[in-house]
């Protein structure tokens, strides 16, 4: 087995500038002493320059026609070649509750989903680099007040640090996508927890984006309901994109207390 097809339902992009795989793999050295997960190698682009690192090293692949010959090009790998769904996987499992690095040249139709899933696995993974649609990378870095800002960016902020390292073009794939691509490192910050609801947490900061062209108190109605007296505060006059990840915390708190007076 020579090549693969790139499958346009799995959101195949294959990487053919090795100069750029390079480089990629390489983000994973931040932190040098941990075992790294790669996923969706298809044929091993980026795999070919993690393996000689000489770190615990698995992959994981849904392609039935890559892992064959994952196992055929790079037979070192041996039974670290795991044929499933990351989405699916228990995380838990992968190095024995080890924490890991995450990489991938991730699909682009379920990159938001990746980023989700290696949230509730925080404890699991303090860094995850890779490429992602340029768009999606603009998102998750996104500062207060950028009309990029948004759920993705809130979530994601609330745990980790983003760094937009750097942008792929979209000729250096087969086939070329019709976006550019970005590079991104994400590292685990110093929190524990959010010190709020984090269930609360998550239900606000993904209605109020519902309405992200709206004041805040639009879709804080569906929760406090439209005669809460709390809606006439001045931070409800303000749009979603406008608030920082602190203040969705302690508008939390704040909204915690008033739906336990109701």
């Amino acid at each position: 087995m020579d090549s693969i097809k790139p499958k346009k339902f799995l959101g195949q992009h294959f990487l053919t500038d090795l100069s750029v795989a390079q480089r990629i793999a390489n983000t994973v050295d931040a932190y040098p002493d941990i075992p790294i997960l790669e996923v969706g190698p298809g044929m091993g682009v980026l795999t070919q320059y993690i393996i000689p690192k000489g770190r615990p090293f698995k992959v994981v692949e849904i392609d039935f026609d890559s892992v064959p010959y994952l196992h055929e090009h790079f037979p070192l790998l041996g039974d670290n070649i795991i044929e499933g769904d990351f989405l699916q996987m228990d995380l838990q499992t992968v190095f024995d509750g080890k924490p890991f690095v995450l990489t991938g040249n991730y699909p682009y139709n379920i990159s938001s989903q990746i980023f989700f899933k290696m949230v509730e696995n925080r404890h699991l993974i303090p860094c995850c680099t890779g490429m992602i649609q340029k768009e999606v990378a603009e998102r998750m870095a996104a500062s207060p007040g950028s009309k990029t800002y948004g759920v993705l960016s809130v979530l994601i902020q609330a745990w980790y640090d983003v760094e937009y390292l750097f942008t792929v073009h979209e000729n250096v794939f087969n086939p070329p996508p019709k976006v550019k691509s970005a590079v991104i490192r994400l590292t685990r910050n110093n929190k524990q927890t959010l010190g709020c609801d984090e269930q609360l947490f998550r239900r606000i900061v993904k209605t109020v984006f519902t309405m992200r062209r709206k004041m805040m108190r639009n879709g804080m109605k569906q929760i406090l309901g439209k005669d809460s007296p709390m809606l006439t505060d001045h931070l409800f006059a303000q749009r979603p994109e406008q608030l920082s990840v602190q203040d969705y915390i302690d508008l939390t708190n704040r909204i915690e207390a008033e739906l336990k007076q109701a």
